[in-house]
């Protein structure tokens, strides 16, 4: 059996599903594809912290402004897949309040919002907060729910029109004469699929299909674990004020809080060491922040495995265990255009982060309508996906793609 379309995305992450979006907003029938469940590779094991852009502000100006504008964004079009919460970054006393100075300077300058308010104050709104803390600064962070926005994503595809495949691993991908001719999907799928265009939306696991289609793409992934613990009412998201390091964001959730995170470099995003002390730094360095935590009952653990590309954080001098600029933090996006590989319909999104997963899909569009010529803009900005006012629809659509992950399982579960 053949199954045709005018593009083939492969990998149900956010920016696949945006992607898919996007283009099917655009006039285009796509086709969208993952190995597994919707959302079961990095997007659904992230700690699912939607950026205001504070974190970046001092060291990347370019994804500091992304990370506003996004968030904007989808405090505009995604609803129930976002929670609102806030953010707090805290300067403990051990903290250098030159670094805090220079984020509230950058954040300024960027226009993302930023009140300095005592340690008092800080009490006032978390009473469990470290008695260390000696001032902080307000910054419109929020959490995301990686499988409700995975889902609504999905869902609009197949109300346009679009076609969304789970359990649906890439077994073969033939090239001829300098372009895709046939990707075979098996599983439940087992379908040759022939597009216009193809899209390598894999994340981690980028290089490996690529490679499929003789293409290299250097991929540089890195694991961190995520704790999260019985603790309800957190309130706004914690970021501890200092150089980017393990153990230093505490994400709310309604009756949970998750404690992230660390950063290992990895040969393989399938298989790769889930060593015990990460989770006990976890405790050890949140802690610090919000010190309840380390007595608080665990509820669930998960790693996941950022997907990095290797040219961009060699650049940049990543390492395991890093911290600051060695932490590899940045993660700015890469739309990899493999014509210039001498396969002409095929690209590849690398990098960034989810709270850029709607710009990542713009660029790449962008990209395949072009080469498709297709002269229609973006859209994805000023219409809401659907069924985000309503948490019940919303959950059946993640479970329409089994798209229910680690991340926000206790509050999809919940609903």
């Amino acid at each position: 059996m053949t199954h045709e379309t005018d593009v083939l995305v492969i990998g149900g992450g956010a920016t696949g599903a945006g992607v898919a979006r996007d283009l099917a907003m655009r006039g285009l029938t796509v086709t969208l594809a993952d190995r597994g469940g919707l959302s079961s590779g990095t997007t659904g094991r992230s700690h699912g912290l939607l950026h205001s852009g504070a974190r970046y502000a001092e060291a990347d100006e370019v994804g500091a402004r992304e990370c506003i504008a996004e968030n904007r964004i989808l405090r505009d079009i995604a609803g129930h897949c976002i929670g609102d919460t806030g953010g707090l970054f805290v300067q403990l006393a051990d903290d250098d309040p030159a670094y805090f100075d220079e984020k509230l300077a950058a954040c300024r300058e960027y226009d993302i919002d930023a009140e300095v308010i005592s340690g008092d104050e800080a009490h006032e709104r978390v009473p469990d907060l470290s008695p260390d803390v000696e001032r902080a600064m307000v910054v419109p962070d929020g959490v995301v729910y990686p499988s409700r926005l995975v889902a609504a994503n999905a869902a609009d595809v197949e109300r346009r029109e679009g076609t969304v495949l789970t359990n649906a691993p890439v077994e073969s991908i033939v090239v001829d004469d300098g372009r895709v001719a046939t990707v075979h999907l098996g599983g439940e799928a087992d379908t040759d699929v022939t597009a216009s265009y193809v899209v390598n939306a894999t994340g981690a696991w980028a290089g490996k299909l690529a490679a499929m289609a003789g293409v290299e793409v250097e991929m540089r992934p890195t694991s961190g674990v995520m704790v999260s613990v019985d603790y309800p009412d957190l309130g706004p998201v914690l970021n501890r004020c200092r150089d980017p390091d393990d153990g230093d964001i505490v994400i709310p959730h309604d009756d949970q809080a998750v404690l992230g995170t660390t950063s290992n470099v990895v040969d393989d995003p399938d298989a790769y060491p889930t060593d015990e002390a990460e989770v006990e730094r976890m405790f050890a360095e949140c802690g610090e922040m919000l010190p309840a935590v380390r007595d608080a009952e665990v509820l669930r653990t998960w790693w996941g495995v950022r997907p990095l590309y290797a040219p961009d954080e060699e650049a940049r001098g990543s390492q395991s265990g890093g911290k600051g600029a060695s932490r590899g933090i940045s993660r700015g996006f890469f739309v990899l255009d493999h014509d210039d590989d001498g396969v002409g319909n095929f690209a590849s999104i690398v990098g960034g982060k989810l709270t850029s997963y709607r710009l990542m899909a713009e660029e790449t569009a962008d990209l395949v309508a072009d080469r498709l010529g297709v002269d229609e803009p973006c859209r994805t900005a000023d219409e809401p996906l659907p069924g985000v006012d309503d948490t019940t629809e919303l959950n059946r659509f993640v479970s329409t793609y089994d798209a229910r992950s680690p991340t926000d399982e206790d509050v999809v579960a919940g609903d």
